[in-house]
């Protein structure tokens, strides 16, 4: 990738632009106009076992090209054992610690130990290439571990994350018909015991395919051993260290299926390849986040999710960096315990969400100035739109007014990140809010309702018009699903399903997705813009917006808000937001009711059940709530929906 760069930094720079901008933009075009070449000297910096015929292959049906489809390699291969090969046998690879103070370190040695001799576990229970694997398990090293065994076998995996109950596991097993389950005997989450083993032996009450469950210990609580069903993994593993050769995979192999799981409707099951996909990780993480072997690199999403996919197994250990997991919440049992790790370890890149970034600002800065940050140097944003204030409180007290932020968009879908500063490539100009520009490879607008380009300053929805190494290959088992879901829309361009608006200086700016919104008197108004408005405020550390049924209007916004220390519930705070929100946006996004709450009801992974707090408005069922962190948070919404309602009456 070096090369690359060197020979368009010598090419002659256009003038009135800023310098890097036209750096990265010069790379864009190359990228864009010889593919070919340009991502094959991308994958020269991995390994392959054969390189036959050309990267990239055009094709007529979604999603439109195959990727390194004659190529072969193994993902296991590439981030364990050619790094053992050279000095970085003895790097640390993670270090791993649990909300109640253990830790672990592994190296790369200790992980490709580990790895081998956990697909040696799975071959003897008949593991095999194209069999899928389902992965129900906590924040803990045998996750990675499991997951590179997997590949290493040439095998899928499916990771489902360990906060899903019961019925969603079995969903997800029985949609891609795995053969095996890997799980734990139980979790801990707020120094609470999660029965992770019990919630699989329900699921698999409603499932046909599984044969084995494979057990790791790790809480030590009792649990359900089926004989000839359920193993230990303590008991089967071999106390000598076997070499298990990895399976030569074509490019196109699946690596990995990911449900999304969306609110309502059948989870899709995203898959991705195996070339594309582990060029794309790399090159993502090297282009955005500059790393190099002297980072301490933390990505603090949950393993069962995208993000932790890309970000914390396979990109990080593809570059050969040093990572840290963490197996724990991010304010348990003290508020300050992510800068307490930040301190610890002398984390160097720190990649997080803008819902996690908020919680801590409505703890304030006091927790902070307990600990030392100057290790920092790149701070990065994932899974929502940051709104221009917690960008500036993130970088004001986090990166300590001296770390760029790389504001990142991306999807499930695209494997990796898509839109977002490149500090790898250059130092471009940031602005609050802004996920700037497209990375190389990924040919992004704006289009409108008629699929007609937006112009600068104009709200469209955000396209994808060219293939890149990342897209995910179909939704297993519904191939017209994946087609309808993301090109049926725009024929041949992918359909991101997100609001976006691009200015004059061609950044994109996410407005969120084009299905969060509400539709008041025939207007249409996303929650997204309502709720960074609401943030724009002084007061509001936390913001959740959500229609409610209105037999005139046919829905009106309402909004549940978390107030920043130092503020206090009242009438007259209620009737300040309403004003700033009306003057803000337009007399049409005035909240009918604000409600004021401790906290948020969220997933473990941080996204805000607004389907509940619609149950809440509309006096409906809550439903499944297995996934919520706190379910005090749901008695919170109840208590200031209610003391409202009589207050009013």
């Amino acid at each position: 990738m070096e090369e690359i760069i060197e020979e368009i930094k010598a090419l002659p720079l256009s003038k009135n632009i800023h310098p890097d901008v036209n750096i990265l933009k010069s790379i864009y075009r190359k990228s864009l106009e010889d593919s070919e070449s340009f991502w094959r000297k991308i994958a020269e910096d991995l390994f392959w076992y054969e390189k036959n015929g050309p990267v990239y292959e055009p094709k007529e049906t979604p999603p439109y090209a195959y990727w390194f489809k004659q190529w072969k390699t193994n993902l296991s291969y590439n981030a364990l054992d050619r790094h053992i090969e050279n000095w970085r046998k003895n790097k640390v690879a993670y270090y791993w610690e649990s909300e109640s103070g253990e830790r672990r370190t592994l190296t790369y040695y200790d992980l490709c130990k580990e790895v081998n001799r956990f697909a040696y576990v799975l071959k003897n229970l008949g593991i095999k290439k194209g069999d899928r694997v389902t992965i129900y398990m906590p924040m803990i090293p045998e996750l990675p571990i499991a997951m590179l065994a997997t590949v290493r076998l040439g095998a899928i995996h499916s990771v489902v994350f360990s906060g899903f109950a019961a019925h969603a596991l079995a969903d997800r097993i029985n949609d891609c018909q795995s053969k095996i389950v890997i799980t734990t005997d139980g979790a801990f989450r707020r120094g609470r015991l999660i029965d992770t083993k019990g919630i699989v032996d329900d699921a698999l009450n409603h499932t046909k395919s599984i044969e084995k469950v494979l057990v790791i210990k790790r809480a030590g609580n009792d649990v359900n051993i089926m004989e000839d069903r359920d193993y230990w993994y303590h008991e089967l593993v071999p106390s000598t260290n076997p070499y298990i050769e990895p399976e030569r995979v074509e490019g196109i192999h699946p690596s990995f299926i990911l449900y999304t799981s969306g609110t309502t409707g059948k989870p899709k099951g995203i898959t991705h390849g195996t070339g594309g996909y582990m060029v794309w990780a790399y090159f993502t993480l090297k282009t955005v986040f500059g790393a190099d072997d002297k980072d301490i690199f933390w990505c603090t999403a949950d393993i069962g999710w995208i993000t932790g996919h890309t970000y914390v197994v396979y990109g990080p250990l593809l570059m050969g960096l040093t990572s840290i997991i963490y197996e724990g919440a991010p304010d348990y049992p003290r508020p300050d315990r992510w800068w307490s790790i930040i301190e610890d370890y002398g984390v160097t890149i720190f990649y997080t969400s803008p819902t996690a970034i908020r919680m801590h600002m409505k703890y304030g800065e006091e927790w902070i100035k307990r600990h030392d940050l100057s290790s920092l140097r790149v701070l990065g944003s994932v899974g929502e739109p940051i709104n221009p204030e917690v960008w500036n409180w993130y970088y004001k007290y986090i990166g300590q007014e001296r770390t760029p932020i790389v504001d990142t968009w991306w999807q499930t879908e695209t494997g990796g990140i898509m839109i977002s500063p490149q500090p790898g490539l250059a130092l471009v100009p940031l602005k609050p809010g802004s996920a700037t520009l497209p990375l190389p490879g990924v040919d992004a607008d704006v289009f409108r309702e008629d699929g007609t380009p937006a112009k600068p300053g104009e709200k469209g929805y955000l396209v994808i018009k060219k293939p890149w190494p990342g897209c995910l290959i179909t939704i297993w088992g519904d191939n017209d699903r994946f087609v309808n879901s993301y090109y049926r829309r725009f024929p041949g361009v992918y359909y991101t399903g997100d609001f976006a608006v691009r200015d004059n200086d061609g950044y994109f700016w996410l407005l969120g997705r084009a299905d969060e919104i509400l539709k008041v008197a025939g207007h249409r108004i996303g929650t997204a813009e309502l709720e960074a408005a609401f943030l724009s405020h002084k007061a509001v550390a936390e913001a959740a917006v959500i229609g409610k049924s209105d037999p005139v209007k046919m829905q009106v916004p309402v909004a549940f808000i978390v107030l920043r220390p130092g503020y206090e519930p009242s009438p007259q705070l209620r009737m300040e937001l309403t004003k700033y929100i009306k003057e803000t946006i337009g007399p049409i996004a005035t909240p009918q009711t604000i409600y004021f709450v401790e906290k948020l009801p969220k997933t473990r992974s941080g996204k805000i059940m607004r389907r509940i707090l619609i149950a809440i408005v509309e006096n409906k069922n809550i439903g499944d709530i297995t996934t919520i962190e706190d379910e005090t948070s749901i008695e919170e919404a109840k208590r200031a929906y209610e003391e409202l309602k009589t207050m009013l009456s």
